[in-house]
């Protein structure tokens, strides 16, 4: 019986032979055509492609991975594919969850991994510059020995690279403190299509014309290969304070919240769990019900006194009562847990994690409406939300789903995907907070973008014209 690709490979066999070969001159033994490697680099962690698994389905086969151990031989490679028209898909830690690493049409994935290392710490300007490869957990180890801190924080931190947060536009969830990757960013090394690097001048700000390094922030390798970025960093914080508050509702949680950050009140963590995620979350160290708020302040000792200070009378004002310190440490402790997840899995969940965003004058409604058009798709057992990271104009919404639909698990999937986007748009949200937009939220990106999808389309055309920079993508 034949293997069904989702996403099967639509090179020829001769020209992937001749590509192969001049990377081994060029690589040696840091190419691979074998099964297990090609296997393991045609996927990411996107929830569909699980269900694709569990039925013996293959999501994306590509023909060979590479693996660079410098910007010289990305270019190299670069123009290598070039020249024999092989697509190429960079690969960081593959923690996306979106399909933004799958191969669609084949071709090369080209692995930065082992492009790791940390090329300057500049202490008096508080830059560091790194290679895209490193991951996220070995930068802010390395960091912290010396005193520092990058504050990007996101859950995949073991997983996940310098590159691909910065090809995803992520966040961490030190965010509301620390801010999105793309304001650390202060400069970058990218391989352009026809094979030429640009190195960013540093500087703290420029007015040189528009914004070209936005242009690979958030581009998901569509547009050219990050393979170094010079990032702003933090020195470690002095002092932490924790609070924890239950609130009568939700609406005045988020009041409560909105007129911190809006008086300059910054925590490090600000998370806001509806009442049945907090019951489902924190129900082992939180007697109260209700919405619960987690702070955690953290920095120079008389900051976080007054923002600790300022924080709670707010809180108080809006009808909050303490609940302690104890239900932050439970989620520092348990946040990069996810054994549970893998035990519902295996009894034949689908599980999903949908993130939006929108202005506080939207942000309700757009909650009742997300988690009520999941809820209302048959075979959802449960779908709560929080809020977890704010601005002064708005906050992130972050739903989770799970359902037992029986065998159409794929079916549903997208039937709540459906319901989600559909509900978000309505509601003047956006699709995507820091998830990026890879296959799963492609459909929908027009309806967001409108003309902006179009000047997405002829900026890819005039970059890369002959498509070959991870292709498929955005639907460009």
């Amino acid at each position: 019986m034949s293997t069904e690709f989702i996403f099967p490979s639509l090179q020829h066999p001769e020209a992937i032979s001749s590509f192969v070969e001049a990377c081994r001159d060029l690589l040696g033994d840091r190419v691979s055509t074998s099964p297990e490697d090609r296997l393991k680099a045609g996927k990411d962690w996107w929830p569909r492609a699980w269900l694709w698994d569990a039925r013996g389905k293959v999501l994306s086969f590509p023909d060979v991975v590479v693996w660079p151990e410098s910007t010289e031989e990305v270019v190299a490679l670069v123009r290598l594919a070039s020249q024999h028209r092989i697509p190429i898909t960079p690969r960081g830690g593959g923690s996306g969850v979106l399909g933004g690493a799958v191969p669609v049409r084949g071709g090369v994935v080209m692995d930065l991994t082992r492009m790791r290392r940390i090329r300057e710490l500049h202490e008096e300007d508080l830059l560091v510059t790194v290679e895209a490869g490193i991951l996220g957990i070995t930068l802010e180890e390395e960091l912290n020995r010396q005193g520092f801190t990058c504050g990007h924080i996101p859950q995949s931190l073991a997983l996940s690279t310098v590159g691909g947060w910065i090809a995803a536009r992520s966040i961490g969830e030190f965010s509301t403190k620390y801010g999105p990757i793309e304001g650390m960013v202060a400069g970058l090394e990218v391989v352009l299509p026809w094979g030429e690097i640009w190195r960013t001048r540093v500087a703290p700000r420029t007015a040189t014309g528009p914004g070209l390094m936005d242009l690979f922030v958030g581009a998901e390798g569509t547009l050219g290969i990050i393979t170094a970025a010079t990032l702003r960093i933090r020195r470690l914080p002095e002092m932490r304070r924790m609070r924890s508050f239950t609130f009568p509702d939700l609406a005045k949680g988020i009041t409560a919240v909105r007129e911190m950050i809006q008086r300059g009140v910054l925590p490090a963590v600000c998370r806001l769990y509806d009442e049945m995620e907090a019951a489902y979350r924190f129900s082992s160290v939180v007697r109260k019900g209700g919405p619960l708020l987690l702070l955690l302040f953290e920095g120079e000792s008389r900051l976080v006194l007054a923002e600790d200070s300022v924080g709670t009378e707010i809180c108080l004002d809006h009808g909050a009562q303490e609940t302690g310190e104890e239900p932050m440490q439970h989620w520092l402790k348990t946040r990069f847990d996810v054994s549970e997840v893998e035990a519902l899995l295996k009894q034949g969940a689908v599980l999903d994690t949908i993130e939006v965003a929108a202005t506080y004058s939207r942000i309700l409604p757009l909650y009742d409406a997300v988690v009520g058009a999941i809820q209302a798709v048959p075979g959802t057992v449960v779908a709560f939300g929080h809020f977890s990271h704010f601005y002064p104009d708005g906050a992130c919404l972050y739903v989770s789903l799970a359902g037992f639909p029986g065998e159409d698990r794929e079916g549903y999937h997208q039937r709540c995907w459906e319901a989600a986007m559909h509900a978000c748009l309505a509601r003047g949200g956006t699709i995507s907070h820091h998830h990026g937009i890879g296959l799963q939220k492609a459909p929908w990106l027009g309806q967001e973008l409108g003309e902006g999808l179009e000047i997405l389309r002829r900026i890819k055309r005039a970059i890369d014209p002959h498509e070959l920079f991870n292709p498929g993508k955005f639907g460009v």
